[in-house]
């Protein structure tokens, strides 16, 4: 408790790894951010200081892989014990199967190691935000004001993280940027926060989707056109440029606009004129142009859809916005902002929490509509929900698209088993997916003939003993992804004698099927 007094109001965070140097430099990491660090080598220690702190610890910092008791498992006593304190797990395995496994456990969020300061002070941060109280104030602001800052901004893995850090630097500027990602990351949001940012705060914020605008009027509508200028022309229009004049311009899907019009964005973005349609004279603009792209700009060039001359004026300072699924860490946040947000925006308006079976489920989903996808989910979850609290079975779209999810563990209960017991034992499982793809589950699993373990060799006799061993533990290094806790448990084997028997075999863990008879 040293320490408590003497910084006021310092985040008591516990530490449980049994890796000295890795507790070292989390000590390190997270006391330059003002916190009070505590230290437990395993998670036995961990779970008795936990015990013995009564409400002491605001967060901890848990190692998945640990002797005598595994990050797992101290999840599972810290629910029995009845804490609800924020835990934040460290694997070196950046195995969805691992984070799920976690995440359905209770953990609050993930990293993966090693894990740079940066990273474990923003997950302890929203850590600390838990009771959502502050997400709920910014969710009303953003409504209310339609303004949108970096803060507004979840940002949990280092991808992230590093494209926040890009936009901020260009928001000191009036640097034209390229948002670069996939359908739904976000780049809108991110625009907005470069504007936010800027010394244009306040100003308007324009913008204009070039993909769904048609190309004969997309001319008209961003440079605007004169009284008479063309057939329907019946008054004057000022086009988005005159629009966002002192502000900034969000062009979105860029590599639409057709190249007669890319000529006119050229001028503009050099000169800062436009021509107005129909107009004898050009017209001056002080504008920040954003653009963002889903397609490779640089290919459209080569096949001649993008002027190259055009694509070197506005691709001086690129941010590529990664997909969600590749930045898996920001899902549990996501999910909890929109499910407050959503859950405030209700008649009844009441708070909605999050389970960690859904998380979980969630965070296992690849998202391919992204962000967008996801925000919608939870919308819809929202509505529907008849409790205060989404589970798994709101989500039964996601669930039936991982068919693969509700069965894991009972696969690892019926792994040892012939194709019938297996057989036999699915059928009796409460899948919560359509029948159907629980049949493509056992399908797939009754086509993998290398689960099965030969009992004799080519000749008729019976193997030998070490050999039948030495398979067994190959094949369960890879069936568990290489999780040597798990691995020596359900073997039931100490780990000193899995490294022993490793070694006497010859088995390399990160690889286990190589030099595999």
């Amino acid at each position: 408790m040293t320490g408590f007094n003497e910084l006021k109001g310092a985040a008591q965070i516990l530490v449980v790894e049994d890796d000295p140097v890795q507790r070292r430099l989390l000590k390190n990491a997270i006391e330059r951010h003002g916190h009070v660090v505590h230290q437990a080598e395993n998670g036995r220690i961990g779970l008795e200081m936990v015990k013995r702190g009564s409400g002491l610890y605001n967060v901890i910092v848990l190692d998945l892989m640990m002797p005598e008791m595994t990050g797992l498992e101290f999840l599972e006593a810290l629910h029995e014990f009845g804490t609800h304190v924020p835990v934040i797990v460290q694997t070196g395995q950046g195995g969805i199967e691992t984070v799920v496994q976690a995440m359905r456990a209770g953990a609050f969020d993930f990293v993966v190691k090693p894990v740079s300061p940066e990273r474990i002070a923003n997950s302890i941060s929203n850590a600390l935000k838990l009771d959502q109280r502050e997400v709920k104030a910014r969710a009303g602001r953003r409504s209310r004001s339609g303004s949108v800052g970096f803060d507004d901004i979840v940002s949990a893995s280092p991808a992230m993280i590093r494209v926040l850090d890009l936009a901020q630097r260009a928001a000191q500027s009036n640097i034209p940027v390229v948002l670069e990602g996939e359908s739904g990351v976000g780049k809108e949001l991110v625009a907005r926060a470069i504007q936010s940012g800027s010394d244009r705060s306040g100003k308007p914020f324009v913008t204009v989707n070039c993909g769904a605008i048609p190309h004969n009027l997309v001319e008209s509508i961003l440079f605007g056109h004169e009284k008479g200028a063309f057939t329907g022309a019946t008054e004057k229009h000022i086009g988005k440029f005159m629009e966002a004049d002192g502000g900034t311009i969000f062009l979105d899907e860029i590599g639409d606009l057709p190249l007669e019009v890319q000529v006119k964005l050229l001028r503009a973005v050099q000169q800062g004129e436009i021509e107005t349609v129909g107009a004898r004279t050009a017209y001056k603009v002080n504008v920040r142009l954003i653009s963002a792209t889903n397609k490779d700009l640089i290919e459209e060039v080569k096949n001649g859809h993008f002027r190259e001359d055009l694509y070197y004026r506005l691709n001086v300072f690129p941010i590529t916005i990664p997909a969600l699924r590749k930045r898996k860490e920001d899902i549990p946040h996501l999910v909890r902002v929109f499910a407050e947000r959503f859950s405030s925006e209700q008649k009844h308006g009441q708070r909605m929490t999050v389970s960690a079976g859904a998380l979980a489920l969630l965070t296992a989903y690849d998202w391919p509509g992204n962000i967008r996808q996801l925000e919608n989910a939870i919308f819809r979850a929202v509505v529907l929900a008849e409790g205060s609290e989404l589970t798994e079975g709101d989500f039964p779209q996601i669930a039936a698209q991982l068919p693969e999810y509700d069965v894991v563990d009972h696969l690892a209960l019926v792994a040892d088993n012939t194709a019938s017991a297996r057989l036999s034992e699915l059928s009796s499982v409460d899948y919560s997916v359509p029948q159907s793809v629980a049949d493509h589950v056992v399908a797939r699993i009754t086509e993998t003939p290398d689960n099965a373990i030969a009992s004799t060799n080519p000749a008729g006799d019976v193997r030998k003993l070490a050999d039948v061993e030495e398979e067994l533990i190959r094949f369960a290094l890879k069936f568990y992804r290489g999780q040597m806790s798990q691995v020596a448990r359900k073997l039931g084997i100490g780990r000193s004698t899995l490294y022993r028997k490793l070694k006497d075999y010859g088995i390399d863990p990160d690889n286990p099927q190589k030099d595999a008879a």
